[in-house]
């Protein structure tokens, strides 16, 4: 697809028409019922404009060598010098055509073309004394200037500029030509890849990439200096964004896809993107009625729907109508408020977020919510905008009601900070003493286990023992009945005599030698009383002597 004097080359010239809409009144158009015009596109007929070119062949189907054969049928026709050459190769000598190129011969100044694969011989044969051999070209090549003669090719996203020998520009898309220039040239100017566009276009408000961009010059030459002067646009329009032309007092909208501007008539007024947008947007300083001067921070989020409304109104981005609007509208709002009023840090101008009308700041978000919704989403539907949402999420005050407050969002600052700090020592405290608790707990559990293990082991020791002694009693008595009862059975007189002298062996051996027995029945043991009572009786009186020398 090619265009001279046109504005946009898109993939599809009758969609294209259909897409772009000027806005404002031309004779030939009648108003639509959407409020726009529907006319003559910024677009002109393609092909009228390249049959206009005298010696100017399309590349169709039969490739490069057709055209060349159909431009050397109109030069022959006009009676002038043929671009195909006659000379017929050779197998031995000279330069060599291979299949897949073409020989420039240079002859007298004109060009003539070899077309045929071969080897053709130089001076003196073959007539040569009039022509010189310049050199080969691939059939494939882009680009070939010779002699007057262009070719260009352009495959698939790829886009040739053109300067015709009358300078007027011209585009081709994903086709070819051969030209012939009887007066001036054709210049191929830049061969662009309509992807990979250099220039990268950003809203500047928000960041977001509106698409890309690519400026084509040509130098010329003015007063002795050479200037380059931009003769084409390309445009590479994302999805769900768009571009509005303007051409006079007339826009029109082009949709995404790749385009490009050749018209010098017609400029390229913006890019813009119709998806969701949001932003945090500070105002200017405004006055409440009690003269305080402040500053609000607004939420905004906006969807742009027409952008030929908003280009209409002067504005370059959404951003722009939205901030005046909003300016305007809050100055008017805060301007019947007093400071009290206007305490807010933070509040939403949704309708999950009603107040009870007890908070002093109730009377600026009720206005907020009563006037300045309303009135944006009106303003913006004006400029083709949808308000998706509104909210207040700051304010600053100036002067020295901004001093004082700041004082005492100070001191308020410091004693949440202080309270924090004794509420976490405290806590750390309390934590402290719960784990000392916690310790002790453990610790008197472990005691109690350790005295219920020693008391169980007391208690079974204690039975053991008590059980030790019941076995060695009942032993020993079981030994003592034994024993008697083998003494009992002893009948004779000089046995009876021995067991009793072993007795007493034993019993000295118990007390000692030196222990005296005295009998406890018959005369033995009356005579020991008697000794007894003397002793004691020798005791007391000397004990009575003693008493009285003192």
């Amino acid at each position: 697809m090619s265009t001279y004097g046109s504005t946009v080359v898109g993939d599809d010239l009758r969609e294209q028409q259909d897409l772009l809409k000027p806005l404002g009144k031309r004779p030939e158009s009648s108003v639509s019922p959407n409020g726009r015009t529907a006319g003559k596109p910024f677009v002109n007929d393609i092909e009228t404009e390249i049959e206009e070119r005298p010696f100017f062949v399309r590349i169709g189907k039969g490739g490069l060598i057709s055209a060349l054969q159909e431009l050397d049928k109109q030069l022959a026709q006009s009676g002038r010098q043929k671009l195909l050459s006659k000379k017929v190769p050779t197998d031995w000598i000279g330069s060599e055509i291979s299949p897949g190129q073409v020989g420039l011969i240079n002859h007298g100044g004109s060009p003539k073309i070899l077309t045929r694969p071969g080897r053709y011989p130089g001076f003196p044969l073959r007539n040569w004394w009039a022509r010189r051999f310049v050199g080969k070209k691939g059939l494939s090549d882009t680009s070939i200037e010779f002699l007057g003669l262009t070719v260009v090719q352009v495959s698939q996203n790829q886009a040739a500029v053109i300067s015709d020998p009358q300078n007027r520009i011209f585009v081709i898309k994903n086709a070819g030509f051969v030209a012939f220039a009887i007066e001036g040239t054709y210049d191929v100017l830049s061969i662009v890849d309509q992807t990979h566009l250099p220039g990268v276009v950003k809203d500047r408000t928000t960041g977001a990439i509106l698409g890309w961009t690519h400026e084509v010059k040509m130098m010329s030459k003015v007063a002795a200096k050479d200037r380059e002067y931009v003769v084409a646009t390309f445009l590479n329009i994302p999805a769900s964004n768009c571009a509005i032309l303007q051409r006079g007092d007339h826009l029109e909208l082009l949709s995404a896809g790749q385009s490009v501007i050749t018209n010098p008539s017609v400029t390229l007024r913006g890019l813009f993107t119709l998806g969701e947008n949001q932003i945090e947007m500070p105002t200017k300083d405004i006055f409440t009625r009690d003269q305080v001067p402040v500053q609000l921070t607004i939420y905004l989020k906006w969807q742009l729907t027409e952008p030929l409304k908003l280009t209409t109104h002067g504005y370059n981005s959404p951003y722009d109508a939205l901030r005046d609007k909003t300016q305007s509208i809050l100055t008017q709002i805060v301007a019947h408020l007093d400071y009290s009023s206007m305490v807010v840090k933070q509040r939403n101008l949704g309708p999950d977020n009603m107040e009870d009308g007890s908070d002093p700041s109730s009377a600026f978000l009720d206005a907020l919510r009563t006037r300045a919704m309303d009135e944006m989403h009106e303003a913006a539907l004006e400029y083709g905008i949808i308000l998706k949402d509104l909210a207040v999420i700051d304010r600053q005050f100036k002067g020295d009601i901004a001093l004082t407050m700041d004082k005492l969002t100070t001191r308020a600052l410091q004693a949440q900070v202080e309270a924090a700090n004794v509420d976490r020592e405290n806590s750390n405290k309390v934590k402290q003493e719960e784990g000392a608790l916690s310790v002790a707990r453990i610790k008197a559990q472990a005691r109690n286990t350790q005295a219920d293990a020693d008391a169980y082991s007391v208690i079974a020791a204690a039975k053991a023992e008590a059980e030790r002694l019941r076995i060695t009693a009942e032993a020993e008595a079981q030994a003592i009945r034994i024993k008697s009862n083998a003494a009992a059975e002893i009948t004779d007189q000089f046995a009876r005599e021995l067991e009793l002298r072993r007795i007493e062996v034993t019993k000295v051996k118990a007390y000692g030698s030196k222990a005296v027995f005295v009998p406890a029945e018959g005369p033995g043991a009356m005579m020991g009383q008697a000794m007894a009572v003397g002793m004691a009786s020798g005791l007391g009186a000397q004990q009575a002597n003693s008493s009285n020398s003192k």
